[in-house]
Parts: C-alpha cells; structure tokens; sequence
C-alpha cells in the first residue's frame, strides 16, 4: 500500500520531530550528568528562581517562530517541582502556543491583501509558501505535530487568507503534540 504524499510528508516530518525530541532528551542528560551533577544547588537556582522571565521567554519564542524548543520547557517544569506543577505548567506551554499561533495566524490576516506583506511573506516564508500551495490546511496539522515552525505556517496560513475556524479545528492538533511529547518526557524524567 503507497501512501499518499500529505502522509508521506507528515511521517517525515513527524519522524524529525521524534528524532529532535531524543538529541534534545540526550544533550539534557548529558549535561545533566556532566554539568549540573557536580554543582546542582547552583544550577538550580540560576533557572528556577525566575519562573516569570522562563514563562516570558516561552511566549516570546512562540510568537517569533518557535526560536527556542518547546521541549526545552516542558524539560525545565519536569525538574520544577511536583508532578501536579509539571502538568500544569505543561497545559499553559500548550494552551500559550495554541494562542500564540492564532495570534499569528490573525497578523497574517490583517496583512492578507497588502503588497508589501506579500513580499515579506515569498522572501522570508520562501521555505513554507511552496509547502502551502501543495498541502493547503494539511500544513497546519503537519507544522502542529512536527518541527516545521509554528508560528510562521500560522502566520503564511493567515496571509493565504484562510478561515479562522478551519484553522482554529486543525490548529487544535498542536495541543496532541504537547500531550504525547510532555508523556515521553515523562517517562523519560522517571526512569
């Protein structure tokens, strides 16, 4: 059985996905191991004591095209404190992306007739416009669920003059990529 290009696409893309999640699961306890081991009172206190300016950075990331892994995050509220505080803090990372991403989504509506936006979006969003043209809303499960940047399809879906409430439905499967990322590491923390 051939499986069609959209899945094609999405298992690539879902398959580097997994792949990032591991490096980055990997480098943390390497350094873990190596750096925080030997000093972790220290270590702890330099990223903990300002959960607020960690809350801030993750907003800001995922507004501005997921500069940092949400991975990062959900590893840093894993060490935070109790389990409860780790779900709860794994619900905002997602409920903050979701929104975040609509909120690019709109910027790319209110943006959706002008010129010069439209040069902006074929030199800057050059990678993801050809990707949209071939995979329309599919796109948006795909960057939802995998590493393609969040915020810059939302903000291309936006500009291509799409539905809120379609992409507000697909959109919805980014919260599925928090779930299932946020239980394997989980399962990670506690082995």
């Amino acid at each position: 059985m051939r499986l069609s290009p959209r899945m094609q696409f999405l298992l690539r893309n879902g398959f580097k996905g997994f792949l990032w999640l591991i490096i980055i699961l990997g480098a943390y306890f390497l350094f873990k191991e190596l750096v925080i081991s030997h000093a972790p009172d220290e270590w702890m206190e330099k990223v903990y004591a300002k959960p607020v300016l960690v809350y801030l950075v993750y907003c800001f990331s995922e507004f501005f095209f997921g500069i940092i892994p949400p991975e990062l995050f959900m590893i840093w509220a894993i060490n935070k404190d109790t389990l409860a505080h780790y779900f709860m803090n794994l619900a905002f990372f997602a409920v903050v992306s979701y929104l975040m991403g609509y909120a690019t989504f709109l910027i790319g509506r209110i943006f959706y007739h002008r010129d010069g936006f439209k040069r902006f979006r074929n030199t800057l969003l050059k990678e993801q416009w050809p990707l949209l043209k071939k995979y329309g809303l599919f796109l948006i499960i795909v960057a939802a669920l995998t590493p393609v940047p969040w915020a810059a399809v939302s903000l291309l879906v936006g500009s291509a003059g799409y539905p809120s409430k379609r992409y507000l439905k697909y959109a919805l499967f980014r919260l599925l990529r928090f779930a299932v990322y946020g239980y394997i590491i989980f399962q990670t923390h506690i082995i």
